[in-house]
């Protein structure tokens, strides 16, 4: 027999609250019926998932691995909901986005014009800060996020990846010794990041077979900045493709040494709390960046 989502509820509910009485209460239900949900799903899985005493409960080994199960289940069927609920009615209210500002400027900001009018009742409002942001201390709903993720209170949606290549101005290298190799590198103008040294480590292998770390002859604290330097022909820059993707396609930057390079990938996360009042906006914009993002990357 197949487990249900009540059981499945019963189960999460309790370890959240570490009670039986507790996650009663907070499902405004009887405490013997969460008792017998837990112990159908117990039954039907022919295993113990809590080691129960009077004192304490105990997730086990099979209830620790279950567990994860539960709640992507339980996350599904409410995304699923959330879903349904944008069919129904139109999302309405302010969305409070925050993005990295060339994140905002190249691949945001030439979509909010359509997803307006797709949700002219979604009022926006769009921030930018080149550092990761705490979201309840900003007042904001959405995060986008850029590199690996480490809060693991946040909920999270992938959207997508970008390749970081090295790039220049063709001016730029018709008037410099030509490249072709890695080593010739230190005989140009290299334009790198002020606070975040690990950008500043180029997809390609150096002698250890680690990421090139380069010592920039030029610095600066911004993406966009640097891209810019590179635009004007200062040197050699590397950046996300989601920033230069306009750039490359029109030849005002060319990748450098690309059969050397090394295939470095950025995730691209939305990070956001769950809130019920919120949820409608929340995924429609998700969802719709995610569709269009791909192109822009």
């Amino acid at each position: 027999m197949k487990t249900t989502l009540e059981e499945l509820l019963a189960f999460v509910t309790v370890v959240d609250c570490n009670s039986i009485t507790k996650a009663a209460d907070k499902l405004n239900q009887t405490v013997s019926g969460v008792s017998r949900a837990l112990s159908r799903l117990e039954e039907k899985l022919e295993t113990t998932l809590l080691s129960r005493t009077t004192r304490r409960l105990a997730l086990t080994e099979e209830g620790k691995a279950f567990l994860a199960h539960a709640r992507n289940i339980l996350a599904s069927v409410e995304d699923a909901e959330d879903q349904m609920a944008i069919r129904r009615q139109q999302p309405s209210g302010l969305l409070r986005v925050n993005a990295a500002s060339p994140f905002m400027s190249h691949t945001i900001i030439p979509i909010i014009g359509d997803f307006r009018k797709s949700y002219p009742q979604i009022e926006l409002e769009l921030n930018t800060n080149d550092h990761f942001i705490d979201l309840l201390e900003h007042k904001t709903d959405i995060a986008i996020r850029i590199g690996t993720l480490h809060d693991s209170t946040l909920h999270a949606r992938h959207l997508g990846t970008s390749q970081r290549r090295v790039l220049a101005h063709p001016d730029y290298l018709s008037t410099k010794p030509p490249i072709k190799n890695i080593q010739d590198l230190a005989h140009h103008q290299l334009l790198g990041f002020t606070h975040i040294d690990k950008l500043n480590n180029w997809p390609f292998n150096d002698e250890q077979g680690n990421l090139l770390h380069i010592t920039p002859t030029l610095s600066a604290s911004s993406g966009e900045t640097l891209r810019q330097l590179a635009l004007a022909g200062e040197g050699i820059v590397c950046l996300s493709d989601f920033m230069t993707h306009k750039d490359r396609q029109n030849g005002q930057l060319v990748e450098i040494l690309p059969e050397q390079a090394v295939k470095v990938l950025q995730p691209i996360n939305a990070v956001y709390y769950r809130n019920t009042q919120l949820s409608a906006r929340i995924t429609c914009f998700l969802d719709f960046l995610s569709n269009r993002i791909q192109k822009l990357l």
